[in-house]
């Protein structure tokens, strides 16, 4: 293996391993990890025709100490079982979950970027529906597969504010829909928007809610977040955005570092009020937002880099999970 770790991006590469548990007779099999990232469906497979499909992202680090540690498994845990829940998949035990996570990793360590690189362990684990059928039901059979990629820092040369596009044309998510939970189909719905959004030089979509079009409700990819110009913590409530596992972190750094937190149903109005805006993420923690386009109507932010309040939130919470800054709340997890 010959990694140029100051350089691997965001992208897909195959490891040592990755891990794999089969649902059929009302029970999960013991985990059985693969050095190969194929799979064999028949045509015929559930997730192909009615979409039975929901995943994680999530990451591990190489902590200053030297040790491997996972960010928060038991919040992906719990998030992947509230959303096969929903598209009525079977559950998978928490326990049984964070420690297959653990296998995973040790399996992959060589492949943890070293500390100091910036880079992490991308773990991406993914249920989908496997049984032959015609008649639109829930699959009798399931893959769970856990799988690991080395990922560097999602900025290289220092974090770059980006410029966001409103989508008024589609909504991601409709109300009562899918929205709260992270269904594959809901990152489809979004593809015409991004698109759209980068033909206008915007990189990334933001979503008002389904509903009545007059709130915020999250990005593409990610949650919405802003600084108040007096210094709160503003982000979205909603019945149609993903709970995101960063975004309720940084609202408890926030909160740690003596700042009011509000999430909250956000006017679209109210985005002439924001000092900062942010898109939050595990990709990326912490993706600064210069600019947001609606129509004729551009609100601007910091246009050179991020802003002071973001700036000390990505630094605690990147600070915490490279083992920089003491984990009070023991989200880190030792592989």
């Amino acid at each position: 293996m010959d990694l140029d770790w100051a350089n691997l991006g965001f992208q897909f590469r195959p490891t040592k391993s990755n891990i794999r548990f089969h649902y059929a007779d009302g029970k999960w099999s013991e985990g059985k990890l693969y050095n190969t990232y194929d799979i064999t469906l028949s045509v015929a497979a559930n997730v192909l025709h009615y979409g039975q499909a929901v995943f994680e992202g999530m990451k591990a680090f190489r902590s200053k100490d030297g040790k491997v540690r996972i960010f928060r498994p038991d919040e992906n845990a719990r998030r992947l079982n509230s959303s096969a829940r929903h598209l009525l998949m079977p559950e998978f035990p928490v326990e049984r979950f964070i420690e297959a996570v653990k296998t995973v990793v040790r399996d992959n360590e060589e492949y943890v970027p070293p500390y100091g690189s910036g880079g992490s362990l991308y773990l991406r684990p993914v249920m989908f529906g496997t049984s032959s059928q015609i008649g639109v039901s829930p699959s009798l059979e399931y893959e769970l597969v856990i799988m690991a990629v080395p990922v560097g820092a999602y900025y290289k040369n220092g974090i770059k504010p980006v410029e966001a596009l409103i989508a008024r044309d589609f909504d991601r998510a409709a109300p009562h829909g899918t929205g709260h939970i992270k269904a594959a189909g809901n990152y489809a719905a979004s593809l015409i928007s991004s698109k759209m959004a980068k033909e206008k030089g915007c990189p990334v979509a933001l979503f008002i809610d389904p509903a009545t079009h007059t709130y915020i409700d999250e990005f593409g990819t990610s949650n919405f977040l802003a600084i108040s110009k007096d210094g709160k913590y503003v982000t979205s409530q909603s019945d149609s955005i993903l709970p995101s596992i960063t975004n309720k972190s940084l609202m408890q750094v926030a909160a740690d570092l003596g700042m009011a937190v509000e999430r909250r149903k956000v006017r679209i109005e109210e985005l002439a009020d924001f000092a900062e805006v942010a898109a939050c993420g595990t990709a990326v923690v912490l993706t600064p937002v210069s600019k947001i386009y609606d129509g004729d109507t551009v609100y601007s932010y910091e246009a050179e880099s991020i802003g002071p309040v973001m700036k000390k939130l990505y630094d605690r919470m990147t600070g915490i999970q490279y083992g920089e800054c003491e984990d009070i709340h023991n989200w880190m997890v030792e592989a």
